[in-house]
């Protein structure tokens, strides 16, 4: 066989990842959040783009007008020219609501106190004393749960004080609210809350000591060491269950708070479903009319070139926030219809649905959808919840339920069979799956006892009571 060069021609069809196609990805995966931030971020870099909002009276150019609801398909090749041109003739400004049109809220919260604050208040009101220091050092040393990881020698060597004035000042943290705080182990957590019990019977200090042998449902163990019976033994355990073994998280900690804002809200208004595309804090852009008009210069200038990839970017910005808003329209409306049932009566009418559902619903790729909606949130009549919420995982499609059972379901169903039981007989898995079977939502002993895990609900060995 020999070998040569030559030259040919050959027509291929192929995706090329240009920078405006993935400016547009990026803007579509954007929270409303993240994209009032990118786009401040582009004000900054583009002279061509204006934030109409700050400048009321300017002479810019407007963005397109919101998407009506049955508005066709639009597509990406666009006349930026003939656009622009339009815009001066019409000046149609688009109507945004503001937080004026609204009932007002709030958007402040008063900040809840931490642990620390909390208990460093309780120290200051103290008489002072030599431990005073280290009792605040030992508040300060406190994990989430309230906890001490730290031995009374390391405080000691730590604050350079004698053994006895930490072990003074780790009795005077536990005694500060809420009890339980400085405690090194949940045994002793559980024990400097015994005061808080109505009852608090001698016998209960001792049976804190078998807390591994409550968790594995061994009572019999304890009621043989403690030489007493298993009704007695559950008694003293729904003592327990009544005490808090993590103080420390009722408090807020630093930095902790999170704050949700829908990117799409649901409402019903006299039976039917209205969709709003939330993204009131995104900057309304417009384009820079002066710079524009640099483009009637001579070609050739390196100010035209400069005006003309700037407003090339400016534009294609736009469109791609108008894209996004378009884009996420069209998969809350797939979703409020797919999910109708469940937004007007609640979970136990959520039907499974998936990305493909959806993209074929409204013609586009998988992967578009699953980017429109990474990281959004949605607000319902039913509250607010993650996009992702809605793609429930089905169990039964195909069987003799062809529309499928959701994992919640399976689940509110469940718990709801479990609260039902007699106590002092429970139901084992197997008998749980038979139940459920018998209303049509087949699935193994053990996805039955995969999901009763998952409810945070006992073995049936733990759920007995004598």
């Amino acid at each position: 066989m020999r070998l040569g060069y030559g030259l040919n021609l050959e027509q291929t069809q192929k995706l090329i990842m240009t920078p405006e196609l993935r400016q547009a990805i990026t803007i579509l995966q954007l929270s409303a959040l993240d994209l009032s931030t990118y786009v401040e971020e582009q004000l900054l870099e583009n002279p061509l783009l204006e934030n109409l909002e700050e400048n009321p009276e300017t002479k810019g150019e407007v963005e397109p007008p919101v998407v009506e609801e049955k508005a066709p398909d639009e597509k990406w090749e666009v006349d930026w020219q003939e656009y622009f041109q339009d815009q001066d003739e019409n000046r149609v400004r688009q109507e945004r609501v503001t937080l004026e049109d609204n009932q007002r809220f709030d958007p402040f919260t008063a900040a809840a106190p931490t642990l620390l604050d909390y208990l460093l208040e309780q120290l200051h009101v103290q008489k002072a004393t030599a431990s005073l220091s280290v009792a605040e050092y030992i508040v300060g040393n406190l994990n989430d749960n309230g906890y001490l990881a730290l031995s009374t020698k390391e405080i000691a060597d730590e604050m350079k004080v004698s053994l006895e004035t930490a072990e003074e000042a780790l009795s005077l943290v536990q005694t500060l609210d809420p009890l339980g705080v400085g405690a090194r182990n949940l045994e002793e957590c559980l024990r400097l809350q015994l005061p808080l019990l109505p009852d608090n019977p001698p016998e209960l200090t001792e049976f804190l000591k078998y807390l591994e042998d409550l968790a594995a449902g061994r009572l019999q163990r304890i009621a043989h060491m403690l030489k007493i019976s298993l009704n007695r033994v559950q008694e003293l355990a729904d003592m327990v269950r009544k005490l808090d073994p993590k103080p420390g998280l009722r408090f807020s900690s630093p930095g902790e708070v999170r704050y949700v804002v829908p990117d799409v809200v649901i409402e019903e208004i006299q039976g039917e479903f209205i969709i709003l595309v939330n993204d009131i804090t995104v900057p309304r852009l417009g384009i820079n009319k002066v710079y524009r008009d640099a483009l009637g210069q001579d070609e050739g200038t390196e100010t035209r070139k400069f005006v003309e990839q700037k407003l090339n970017a400016a534009a294609w910005l736009i469109r791609s926030i108008e894209q996004r808003r378009l884009t996420l329209y069209k998969v809350a409306n797939a979703i409020v219809k797919w999910q109708t049932e469940f937004l007007r009566h609640g979970i136990r009418h959520l039907r499974p649905l998936t990305l493909r559902d959806i993209a074929e619903e409204i013609g586009v790729h998988e992967s578009t959808v699953s980017r429109a909606t990474a990281h959004k949130y949605v607000q319902t009549p039913k509250g607010i919840f993650e996009f992702k919420f809605f793609f429930a995982n089905s169990m039964g499609r195909g069987n003799q339920n062809d529309s499928g059972i959701t994992t919640d379901v399976i689940k509110l169903v469940l718990k709801d069979i479990i609260a039902t039981e007699n106590p002092k007989n429970p139901y084992s898995d197997q008998k749980l799956a038979d139940l459920l079977k018998a209303r049509d939502m087949e699935i193994s002993r053990r996805t039955v006892a995969k999901y009763r895990d998952e409810l945070g609900i006992s073995a049936t060995s733990v759920r007995k009571r004598y």
